[in-house]
This record gives structure tokens, C-alpha cells and sequence, in this order.
């Protein structure tokens, strides 16, 4: 079972952004592969997730933006504290690979949660 599922509650109503969120939520529950030995593919998993998360963010900021979404300070507020959260947790002193994972799935949980009521009032339902 994957750790992290898409729930259709999450919809925020616009394709690109749910889809992200989607793939995002995909990326965190691929992360960790027990069967993989000393996690060998677990770098180059982390960048591309890592990558698609910067991606996103800088499309939600646009379509945000856009539709004059009134809590855009908080939501660059929420992508520098994931920012820094991230780095902290990929220190070599702090690095574990799934508590990393546990911790970027419940992160994108919140976020997606947190913020779609809110959303789906401004987004107008749209295709990539």
C-alpha cells in the first residue's frame, strides 16, 4: 500500500496543481525502497522530488498570483520553511532516509490539505 495515497478531497479544482500534488505525494511514497540495498537509487529519487517540488512551487505562486489569492505571503513563508527543513534533515548528523520520507509525505499532506479549501475558492477549474 502506498504510504502516502491521493485522496480526491485534496483537489484544489485546478489539473496542473492537482496533479502535482499527486505526483508529489507519488515521489514521497517511492522515495524509500526496502528492497533496494543501502538505498542506492535514494539520492537521485530525493533530487527529482526535490525538483518537482520546486517546480510546483513556482506554478501555485503564478496561478495564485493570477487569481489574487490573498495568502500568498504565507504560502512563500511555507516553501522556505520547507526549504530549510529539508536541509536540515539531509545534514549527514540528521539523515535518515525514512524518517526523511515519513516527514516529506506528511509535509505534502499539510500543505495540500492545509491550503485547498482556501484554494479551490480562487483556482478556476483548468487544464495543463
Amino acid at each position: 500500500m502506498h504510504p502516502f495515497p491521493w485522496d480526491p478531497a485534496y483537489a484544489v479544482g485546478h489539473d496542473t496543481l492537482d496533479t502535482q500534488h499527486q505526483q508529489l505525494l507519488a515521489a514521497c511514497g517511492s522515495l524509500v525502497q526496502a528492497e533496494e540495498p543501502e538505498h542506492a537509487g535514494f539520492n537521485a529519487r530525493l533530487q527529482a522530488l526535490l525538483a518537482l517540488a520546486d517546480q510546483h512551487f513556482v506554478a501555485e505562486h503564478a496561478l495564485l498570483d493570477a487569481c489574487a489569492y490573498p495568502d500568498l505571503d504565507e504560502l512563500r513563508a511555507e516553501r522556505q520553511e520547507f526549504a530549510e527543513l529539508v536541509a536540515d534533515l539531509i545534514a549527514p548528523e540528521h539523515f535518515n532516509p525514512d524518517e526523511l520520507q515519513r516527514f516529506l509525505g506528511l509535509w505534502w499532506v499539510g500543505h495540500i490539505v492545509g491550503s485547498a479549501e482556501t484554494m479551490r475558492l480562487f483556482l478556476v477549474p483548468a487544464s495543463p
